[in-house]
């Protein structure tokens, strides 16, 4: 199985929700962002990278949620708990709009299904978090 690593980056109690522009499968559909873990990269390594190239910040890895998700039947996804260090997200070639949701407004987009599982525990860190 190829690992997927998706960045869950709160922010004043709030989750960065990012829509996918390709592939024509998934455009229009919202995700954690980040990608997949590269030989000899570290799942960490591979969420500071990919963040930095699809949203143009730095983030710190905080701690990873628990489970996984499968996507597909080669590959699975892990999410950590991400906070920005560095920049300002923005929207490029992966995604044509960011959002920031409440707890309360996670439901309101149209989630990819690996990123769903990770929601429920999203919501109770979002409910939480003042940072």
């Amino acid at each position: 199985m190829t690992l997927v690593v998706g960045a869950a980056i709160i922010r004043h109690g709030t989750l960065l929700a990012a829509r996918r522009t390709t592939p024509a499968a998934a455009a229009g559909r919202w995700e954690l962002p980040g990608g997949k873990v590269d030989p000899g990269e570290s799942p960490e390594e591979a969420l500071v990278r990919e963040v930095a190239e699809e949203l143009g910040c730095v983030v710190g890895v905080d701690g990873w949620l628990d489970g996984e998700s499968p996507i597909g039947t080669t590959h699975v996804l892990r999410a950590a708990r991400c906070s920005v260090t560095a920049g300002e997200p923005r929207a490029g070639a992966d995604h044509d709009e960011l959002r920031w949701l409440t707890p309360e407004k996670l439901g309101d987009v149209d989630w990819l299904e690996p990123d769903r599982p990770f929601l429920p525990a999203l919501r109770v860190l979002l409910l939480g978090s003042t940072s």
